[in-house]
């Protein structure tokens, strides 16, 4: 999709020799403060700026050459988005749909049913969560080989969020490829199958979050019966942080079966395994995880969830231009 492509604002900012690529079937979730360089990424991609070194390729075209072919085969949502306020949502929708080849080809009113969308309400009296939607149904409409989302939950309520996350599910399902930026990282968690990690306009990371979260570190807090196991500290990537009032508060770095083997050797009270969050290991990247949660009161507790995890914005970095309210390109 790209490979060592570099774009600059003014001699500085921008992007930095980045390579990726999304397979069909896949989500690639792109992550970094504002200014990293997200939306200029999907610029590029899209040929709405142009690189100054590297190759962008989509579907094997050359968006540049080949940009009408392209855009017939991506879906674009925007991270600000641009509608015709004149227009009701079923007037937009249907423009955009003829110039996709025709309305019939590009059924629209399903996907808004299922996001909750008032079809035949102007433009300018939607919320903004109602004008997210059009941008979602615009997107999606005509089942696209590749869709390109910018923050694509922004504005929506809880449970129009976990629609969204389903129809990505849905076009993965079908083939797709899914290429998304967010800064909602239990979102990205529930969705992506790979993330890569952007600071500065360079490429930290890009790995299956499996594989992140393998090789990250876990919070064990163990209650038992009897005297607590001390060779667990002796275990490769353990550390004991405390033992106090019978709980016995671990770190694991890596595996947990030497630990779980371990502690069935023992009468075994309560257990809490604190599994790092998509937000720590972002955070690890950049240097800057916060403390690790104590998880000596969640033994014998039950019900612990925890919300959507948002990413503050940093500030920008190197001056990049991220995001200027581009309209939707159909």
């Amino acid at each position: 999709m790209m490979a060592d492509v570099t774009k600059r604002y003014r001699g500085r900012g921008g992007i930095e020799q980045v390579s990726l690529s999304v397979a069909g079937g896949e989500v690639l979730a792109f992550l970094g403060p504002n200014g990293a360089g997200k939306t200029t990424t999907i610029r590029l991609l899209l040929d709405l700026i142009r690189p100054e070194a590297g190759q962008v390729r989509l579907f094997g075209l050359d968006p540049r050459a080949d940009g009408t072919a392209v855009r017939r085969r991506v879906g674009y949502l925007p991270g600000e988005l641009s509608l015709y306020d004149r227009l009701t949502a079923r007037e937009l929708l249907t423009h955009f749909a003829h110039l996709r080849g025709g309305t019939a080809a590009h059924p629209f009113a399903g996907l808004a049913d299922r996001l909750d969308l008032e079809l035949d309400t102007p433009i300018h009296a939607l919320s903004k969560g109602n004008r997210q939607k059009v941008g979602l149904v615009q997107a999606f409409m005509g089942e696209p080989e590749l869709l390109i989302l910018d923050e694509p939950t922004t504005g929506l309520d809880p449970l129009v969020q976990q629609e969204v996350l389903d129809i990505i599910r849905g076009s993965t399902g079908r083939g797709a490829a899914v290429f998304l930026s967010s800064h909602v990282l239990s979102e990205v968690a529930r969705v992506a199958d790979r993330v890569g990690m952007i600071r500065a306009g360079r490429l930290l990371r890009l790995e299956r979050v499996e594989d992140l979260r393998q090789r990250s570190v876990h919070r064990v807090a163990v209650r038992l019966g009897d005297d607590p196991p001390r060779p667990l500290a002796l275990l490769p990537g353990v550390r004991l942080l405390a033992d106090h009032d019978g709980v016995v508060e671990l770190e694991v770095a890596g595996a947990l079966d030497p630990v779980v083997r371990e502690l069935g050797r023992h009468h075994l009270v309560d257990l809490a395994v604190g599994e790092p969050s998509l937000e720590e290991l972002f955070l690890r990247t950049y240097g800057a995880a916060p403390a690790v949660d104590d998880l000596s009161g969640a033994v014998g507790r039950q019900g612990t969830g925890s919300g959507a995890t948002t990413m503050a914005p940093a500030a920008p970095e190197g001056g990049a231009t991220d995001g200027d309210g581009t309209p939707p390109t159909s």
